[in-house]
């Protein structure tokens, strides 16, 4: 039986039906899905803040979109398919965090049966020759990620360690950006056009959204992902796109809906709870935001 949560209920009874009833079209927007770990899940009832998938949901999942005709698009097309302003209803794409070893093992596989692309966004500083284990995580090697990407798997950075961004210096920050850059690339031999923002993007904090966005297009990406909820339009801009969480209790009625933009309003709770709730820090960094 579904978990019963606000933000399900709301979606499916409330926003899903006015938006067919007014006839909204999302014709411009693309969703962009937000994967962690694909793993067997021990527990139960975390709701909106899982972050894994088991691998019979992640199938589930995929078949769904493969069956509703859904086309993926790697992020480094991103910015070109908002451009081209063509019909992105049936299209979607895939993103994982952190390079966990479990997409290797257990997504891969998945996704090359409906032959569907992703991007992974790896932290290069947990990435070595071999898978490396950090706390009770398993990460990728570069073994693994060659033939990923060999595959047609994008490779996206993650940062060096996974930091707060915001408390960084600027110069820390930069490095953060490159550095991680600069040893996939070196690594792939192909450049590195998509960067995923660790943790909670503090999208009030416009003094380092705007300085972020700067250092990434003067490093050379082209786009970056954000844990903003909601679909993907040119009008949010390229260096924090908003994403769909996805894990264990999205079933198929939940994620047509989230496919749908029947889950966008989370967007603005999201927001208001960043805004109004959280304290800012007063710390004199490029980041004075500590939202979760």
């Amino acid at each position: 039986m579904p978990e019963l949560r606000l933000d399900r209920l709301v979606s499916l009874g409330m926003v899903r039906p006015a938006l067919h009833l007014v006839g909204a079209a999302r014709a411009s927007r693309v969703p962009i899905l937000m994967y962690h770990g694909i793993r067997d899940i021990s527990q139960q009832g975390r709701g909106y803040f899982e972050t894994s998938t088991s691998p019979e949901m992640f199938a589930q999942q995929m078949r769904f979109l493969h069956e509703n005709g859904y086309r993926t698009v790697a992020m480094r097309e991103m910015v070109q398919t908002f451009k081209a302003e063509s019909d992105n209803r049936k299209r979607v794409a895939i993103t994982f965090d952190d390079g966990y070893r479990d997409f290797y093992t257990h997504a891969l596989p998945t996704l090359t049966r409906y032959g569907f692309t992703a991007t992974m966004y790896i932290v290069s500083g947990l990435t070595g020759d071999l898978p490396m284990t950090h706390g009770n995580e398993e990460y990728l090697g570069w073994n693994e990620i060659k033939e990923m990407h060999s595959l047609g798997i994008e490779i996206g950075s993650h940062t060096v360690s996974h930091p707060q961004l915001w408390r960084l210096s600027q110069g820390d920050l930069e490095y953060e950006l490159r550095h991680s850059k600069e040893t996939i690339e070196s690594a792939l031999g192909t450049p590195v056009r998509s960067f995923a923002h660790p943790f909670a993007f503090p999208e009030q904090n416009t003094a380092f959204t705007q300085l972020v966005s700067i250092t990434l297009e003067k490093l050379g990406y082209q786009n970056a992902v954000s844990t903003i909820v909601g679909t993907a339009g040119r009008r949010n801009g390229s260096y924090c796109l908003p994403r769909l969480p996805i894990n264990e209790h999205d079933d198929l009625p939940f994620l047509r809906a989230k496919m749908e933009g029947a889950y966008d309003w989370v967007h603005l709770a999201q927001r208001f709870y960043k805004v109004c709730i959280k304290r800012q820090s007063s710390a004199p960094r490029v980041l004075a935001d500590r939202s979760l």
